[in-house]
């Protein structure tokens, strides 16, 4: 199972775009599980989401965000990480933004926000489901590690 898990492709494409996600996804994981750049931190956090969805789902939503993140920039368990970020986004989706339209709220002169940010975090988090950690990445390390003494 672990093997499919970390199988990955030495692809330059594919590790950009892990990486991108994880750039996005950490700070907003930051904001939720330290309250870094200007984030509630967890115990607001966890109130608040655990009101809406129940301590343990707030829970997991939290640990997508700040260890997916972490995990992603790293490309370390990056399939498992991009579930729980694509996870996320669905649910973020479903439960306030797609009623305010398509686009994000750059100007400030709509009531809420789009769903545009969702739909291409949740297209990167299934390449990186589909296709693996790509180049620039733990997994990767493991692999060509795990190859090259197989082959000796």
């Amino acid at each position: 199972m672990w093997r499919a898990v970390l199988r990955t492709y030495h692809s330059v494409p594919l590790g950009l775009v892990r990486l991108a996600l994880g750039v996005v996804m950490f700070p907003h994981g930051c904001q939720k599980m330290l309250g870094w750049f200007g984030g509630a931190g967890f115990t607001a956090t966890m109130a608040g989401f655990g009101h809406r969805f129940g301590a343990p789902l707030a829970f997991l939503a939290i640990c997508a965000e700040f260890f997916g993140g972490l995990g992603l920039i790293l490309g370390f368990l990056s399939r498992i990480a991009a579930f729980g970020v694509l996870c996320n986004m669905a649910v973020a989706v479903a439960t306030s933004n797609y009623r305010f339209g398509f686009f994000a709220n750059w100007g400030g002169k709509q009531k809420g926000e789009g769903i545009e940010y969702h739909i291409l975090a949740i297209g990167m988090a299934l390449a990186v489901i589909i296709g693996g950690a790509g180049s620039f990445s733990i997994e990767g390390l493991i692999v060509r590690a795990k190859s090259s003494k197989a082959a000796k």
